[in-house]
């Protein structure tokens, strides 16, 4: 019979074996309101947290009746082993919201014990509301373990446009990502039906990692998606003929989901392809042009 082993544990209740969890959550409502004007008002109506996972007051920079920006804030400014964040924001019927962040989010290497991170978002658009969901980039170091999923659910009428740029390791300091293994998740649905469903695994000790047939060896990858644009292939041509010309990214629709993929070795190339990409369709699905978070600039 094998002895009885203890847990090592911290006097402020932390375990440090590979059952370890510090969680974090952050749930956020947004409903469009009338309040005595003509024009109605987008509000932020819901605001829970447990854990480091807050967000500055609203900001309204495109007028009061405007879309509400807010900012997800994560003071430890990156996932460790045993981190498990979840972030949820519901948009209701008539409502317009951007959700960003105020810096790239890094994914640390896992501990000894190997311990993975995750991350969960889950996103819920009502009818005639409108989510922008642009977080700025993840940067994943070498030996991070974890899982990223991002759930956006739409009902009939509701418009959505989001990003996620991912960059693996650090080439600048010679650190590449060699070791560790990430899991990325998206599903987008309407009324329940998916609508687009992935799943990707970057594995640096797979074949895939590096083949022409897979990864080919980028360090960098984008996905970008807008579902309730009135003309989608009027959008994918005009992306076609204003954003650089190169080989690295390609746009394509699907059951009303447009997708624009970035495959390369360059973060601040990958971040302004989706952000062009973004200025250019912002007006298309929302009729408004776009207006840059002034966190970006900072």
């Amino acid at each position: 019979m094998t002895a009885y082993q203890p847990i090592a544990t911290h006097s402020s209740g932390h375990r440090f074996d590979t059952e370890r969890r510090w969680a974090a959550s952050l749930s956020l409502g947004f409903e469009s309101r009338n309040e005595g004007s003509a024009e109605p008002v987008t509000r932020m109506v819901r605001r829970r947290h447990t854990g480091p996972l807050r967000v500055q007051r609203p900001f309204y920079p495109e007028g009061k009746h405007g879309c509400c920006h807010v900012y997800l804030l994560h003071p430890p400014g990156g996932l460790v082993s045993g981190d498990q964040l979840r972030i949820e924001a519901t948009v209701a019927e008539g409502g317009h919201t951007l959700l960003t962040t105020p810096a790239a989010a890094k994914l640390y290497k896992a501990d000894s014990h190997g311990v993975a991170w995750a991350q969960h978002t889950r996103l819920q658009v009502a009818k005639d509301a409108t989510l922008e969901y642009l977080p700025q980039e993840t940067i994943a170091f070498d030996g991070s373990r974890g899982e990223q999923t991002t759930t956006v659910e739409l009902e009939s009428g509701a418009k959505t446009l989001g990003w996620e740029v991912l960059a693996l390791g650090r080439p600048a300091s010679e650190l590449p990502f060699v070791t560790g293994a990430l899991e990325q998740r998206f599903h987008l649905s309407l009324d329940g039906k998916p609508l687009w469903l992935e799943r990707q695994l970057l594995d640096p000790t797979h074949r895939r990692f590096t083949g022409h047939w897979g990864q080919g060896g980028a360090t960098v990858q984008a996905t970008l998606w807008a579902v309730g644009l009135s003309d989608e292939a009027a959008a994918i041509e005009a992306l076609r003929e204003q954003l650089p010309d190169h080989n690295r990214w390609a746009v394509t629709r699907r059951r009303g989901v447009l997708l624009l993929r970035y495959l390369g070795t360059e973060r601040n190339e990958a971040w302004a392809l989706c952000e062009q990409a973004w200025h250019l369709l912002r007006p298309m699905l929302t009729g408004l042009p776009a207006h840059t978070p002034r966190i970006w600039l900072t």
